[in-house]
């Protein structure tokens, strides 16, 4: 196996490859001597953060960036409420649960009441790569399955069996000879059509798995596409994607790490845009604004010979912290009604980013739902263009706004913003970008 550092995304941070100042390059030189290699940093020039409140990142010497990217923190940084319900709770009781305890039931009750009737069980984990996991280890007991059916730049996490199913990690994390690749639902390049194309695709996915007496387990989808490049479009054809897969024996997952909790601005979870009741929902990222907590939703009768009769346990996943930390979440989300904010904002900044494409023709496609943004950056040709996304990438950092990319051509700007976004902030952000936009003859950062 090659020993070459992998550089294939537009906003890593290669090292060497340009100068950095001494106090940040002696940073990065003991970040790799205690953490090694396998850790990556963003953008050519890193950033060193040191406090984040609301939008915003700052660095030890107060330079400020606004975070249109980290959706981990959805409600913004160091949001009050969260970080008060996290210390209470720290306060009077922090552990497992296998005592009888009211705060993951209060809470496990709050975020049901959010999903379909039929979505009855949850259970708890620390991050959506291990929700991932699990909702595979469970699909695999119901069905007697192993096959996996994952579109074709999708990301679904870190453990070894869900990096199997990951082909957004790259060719160095090979992908398991028991999983299959479908399109991208992508109407800038597919058209129409593309809809029905992700759906033969399926099709020949579940004959590929059959040609090799493989059996299905499940197909499973980030139900906005964040890591193929953003396609909230076209809507529903998931619930005919589901129909094959249940018809072939396997299940529907919903992986909803990316985009539940509000982000598209119409609806609480991603699948609810496509009229489909996945079999289980994964979740994660933004659950606890930070803390580590995840899970997956799941309806009764799926998991219910599976937890009589291979049980779960998780030491810290659904501790009574965590569930503090995710209701003060769930109860934000819904009190300061910050998924309407999320489409007003995103509908907002996806109108002035679209007039930009009107004068810049390397904006290919602008697309999204709510604040979940996805701006194809292309060449005369309408080829991917990954030296210009790279270009854009960086100089939004230099000019204090953070975002990133993704796409298989690693040419589509990946927009996140936290749900607390206000109008003023989109202003910064749309004054950087079209500044950056303005001078092509910048072809590294500036």
């Amino acid at each position: 196996m090659s020993s070459a550092r992998d550089t294939s995304m537009a906003n890593a941070f290669i090292p060497g490859s340009s100068p950095l100042p001494q106090t940040m390059e002696a940073l990065v030189e003991r970040r790799e001597r205690v953490l090694g290699t396998a850790y990556r940093l963003m953008y050519q020039e890193p950033i060193h953060v040191s406090r984040g409140e609301g939008v915003w990142l700052f660095s030890p010497e107060g330079e400020k960036y606004l975070d249109a990217y980290n959706n981990v923190s959805s409600l913004g940084h160091s949001h009050p409420a969260v970080a008060q319900a996290i210390a209470r709770q720290a306060s009077v009781l922090a552990t497992h649960t296998r005592y009888l305890q009211d705060e993951i039931l209060d809470y496990s009750e709050r975020l049901l009441a959010t999903f379909p009737p039929a979505i009855d069980n949850v259970m708890f984990t620390c991050s959506g790569s291990e929700a991932n996991d699990l909702a595979y280890r469970i699909a695999k007991y119901q069905t007697g399955g192993t096959g996996v059916i994952v579109t074709e730049t999708a990301y679904h996490g870190i453990t070894d069996a869900v990096s199997q199913f990951s082909p957004s990690l790259g060719p160095n994390v090979p992908l398991g000879a028991h999983v299959f690749k479908v399109p991208a639902p992508d109407n800038y390049r597919l058209g129409a059509e593309a809809a029905a194309i992700v759906l033969n695709g399926v099709d020949v996915a579940l004959d590929a798995m059959a040609a090799r007496g493989i059996k299905p387990a499940a197909l499973i989808v980030d139900s906005i596409f964040t890591s193929d490049g953003i396609f909230a479009e076209p809507r529903n054809f998931l619930a005919a994607a589901a129909q094959k897969i249940r018809a072939a024996g396997g299940l529907y997952i919903a992986d909803e790490v990316q985009s539940g909790f509000g982000r598209t601005g119409t609806h609480m979870w991603g699948f609810e845009r496509h009229n489909v009741l996945p079999d289980l929902v994964t979740m994660g990222k933004p659950m606890g604004n930070g803390f580590p907590v995840a899970g997956i939703a799941a309806q009764s009768q799926i998991i219910r010979e599976f937890g009589l009769n291979a049980r779960y346990f998780n030491t810290f996943g659904g501790n009574a912290v965590a569930c503090a930390a995710a209701m003060a979440v769930l109860e934000t989300i819904q009190s300061e009604r910050l998924m309407d904010n999320a489409r007003q904002m995103g509908d907002a900044l996806r109108l002035r980013l679209a007039a930009l494409s009107a004068r810049y023709p390397q904006i290919g496609d602008v697309r999204g739902a709510g604040l979940m943004i996805g701006v194809e950056i292309v060449a005369a040709d309408r080829a991917p263009d990954k030296t210009e996304t790279t270009r854009l990438v960086n100089g939004m950092r230099k000019r204090g706004v953070l975002i990133s990319s993704c796409g298989a051509g690693h040419n589509v700007l990946k927009i996140r913003p936290p749900l607390i976004f206000q109008p003023e902030h989109v202003d910064i952000f749309v004054a950087a970008f079209e500044a950056i936009l303005s001078r092509p003859e910048t072809a590294g950062p500036l």
